[in-house]
């Protein structure tokens, strides 16, 4: 253990994520400084781990003092105002060129708010994303740094070598200014709520369909053989088919029906709001959560207004074509709001470059990635992934058996609000003229709030509609 100012970086948190990235960085060569604030968990790890290139601490400016200049500063603990107090308490001691990197889930607001309150201190401070869970932290995770590119290229070095590698290699890039970097992370953990709610219906489907257990992994594993394959659909394969082990039956059959969530989907809904971007499958499948968060009147209502499912008859493939093609809804309505929001807060980002990263070490990894990232080579100002005329081409052979599927689960009454909303927006999008018009003239008529007519796109018109003669 050494007091000198030897280490690459510092790591502020010990928790499973912190700890997994020091041991990650440490195994890549670095010497890394590692600090907690509860003295037990520093020693523990220190213990368990420590060798001459940890250098561990509980005081701050003992931390600051190991670390080689310009300082690097990897914060990972926990999202709020345990960040802003680290932040407070590291700045007195940190020197201009020296980088405070948040890597926790923190909201991208409170990023902009951080890079704000250093700025002309010449520190830099800078909002990472990253994903992989703690396996990944451990082995490679994919990194989403933002701030600016003169902190990534001193960050570069460090993170390339502690992150995943896929055949394009290290899964870390740019991801923009400011705080595009937990934007990205964040969009990245909404398309996964839209993946997760889309595979849950499915599988109820086949459920539904009175495929068991064994059959419903079959099914699985064969599309993880496919152009559906990912660490998702590989990991749902082997939790429909595990058996409960107190019991004959299937585990998934004994755990209560309540998702969790820690936000990050709610906020990513939120932000399409905010950004006018229209994100049907990721809220649908927020609300699914939060629906189902509401166990006892869900209990209730089944009593009062019935809850019994019919027969259903869909086929493998049907169900194949439409998970598909509502995955592709998602991650063309998440780059959608990427751009958007790149666009609004002069962030940046390459899609094709996000793509990339997202191939391997993240949660959301897929082999589809590679023709994400194609897609955005092609043509770096696609508007919308699914006008790639690969994956156009691909929805259209899907949709008949997309449809057969979502009307099935209505008519047998089996909830799919992600694989109906994702439907519903890509009927829309493709919808050269819908309905607006009766909102607009509503408006008018109700507000004076004025219509344009096709004939005088650029006239705002007030009509008195009570006046109006009516047709016979």
């Amino acid at each position: 253990m050494s007091n000198q100012a030897s280490a690459d970086l510092a790591v502020l948190g010990l928790g499973v994520m912190g700890a997994n990235l020091a041991r990650n960085f440490h195994s890549r060569g670095w010497t890394v400084a590692v600090y907690n604030r509860s003295r037990g968990k520093l020693d523990a790890f220190v213990a368990e781990h420590g060798d001459d290139r940890f250098v561990g601490t509980d005081d701050l400016a003992a931390l600051v003092a190991s670390v080689k200049k310009p300082r690097r500063m990897l914060l990972m603990v926990t999202a709020g105002r345990a960040v802003d107090a680290v932040i407070d308490a590291l700045l007195p001691l940190l020197e201009p060129g020296d980088v405070i990197v948040d890597g926790g889930n923190s909201h991208f607001p409170d990023t902009d708010r951080r890079v704000e309150a250093v700025a002309g201190t010449g520190i830099t401070f800078v909002g990472m994303g990253v994903s992989g869970g703690e396996e990944g932290a451990l082995k490679g995770p994919s990194m989403m740094p933002g701030g600016t590119r003169e902190s990534w290229e001193s960050l570069r070095p460090l993170l390339e070598s502690a992150a995943a590698v896929s055949d394009s290699g290290p899964c870390v890039t740019w991801c923009g200014n400011g705080s595009a970097g937990h934007y990205v992370k964040m969009v990245h953990n909404g398309i996964e709520y839209g993946d997760m709610q889309l595979i849950a219906e499915t599988w109820s489907m086949l459920r539904a369909a009175g495929h068991s257990p064994a059959q419903i992994r079959t099914v699985f594993e064969g599309w993880n053989a496919g152009r559906l394959s990912s660490f998702l659909i590989e990991i749902t394969s082997e939790i429909v088919g595990a058996k409960d082990p107190e019991g004959d039956g299937p585990i998934v059959d004994i755990i209560l029906d309540v998702a969790g969530q820690k936000g990050t989907g709610r906020w990513t809904s939120i932000s399409a709001i905010t950004q006018g971007v229209p994100l049907s499958t990721v809220t649908a499948a927020v609300d699914a959560r939060a629906l189902s968060a509401r166990k006892a009147l869900r209990v209730r209502a089944e009593a009062v207004l019935g809850g019994s499912i019919g027969a259903i008859d869909v086929s493998e493939a049907d169900l194949e074509s439409a998970l598909y093609a509502a995955k592709l809804m998602s991650y063309t309505q998440g780059f959608s709001l990427l751009q958007t929001a790149s666009d609004d807060k002069h962030y940046e980002t390459d899609l094709a470059a996000i793509s990339r990263i997202w191939k391997a070490g993240c949660i959301i990894r897929a082999s589809f990635l590679d023709r994400v990232y194609d897609a955005y080579q092609r043509d770096p100002q696609l508007p919308l992934l699914a006008l790639d005329p690969d994956f156009a081409a691909e929805l259209s052979a899907a949709l008949p058996g997309w449809r057969r599927v979502v009307a099935a689960a209505i008519s047998a009454g089996i909830p799919v609000p992600a694989l109906s909303a994702s439907l519903a927006w890509y009927d829309s999008i493709r919808l050269g003229r819908g309905s607006a018009c009766i909102i607009q003239a509503q408006r008018d008529y109700f507000g004076a709030h004025t219509y344009r007519r096709i004939d005088a796109p650029d006239t705002a018109v007030h009509s008195e509609w009570a006046e109006l003669d009516q047709l016979q």
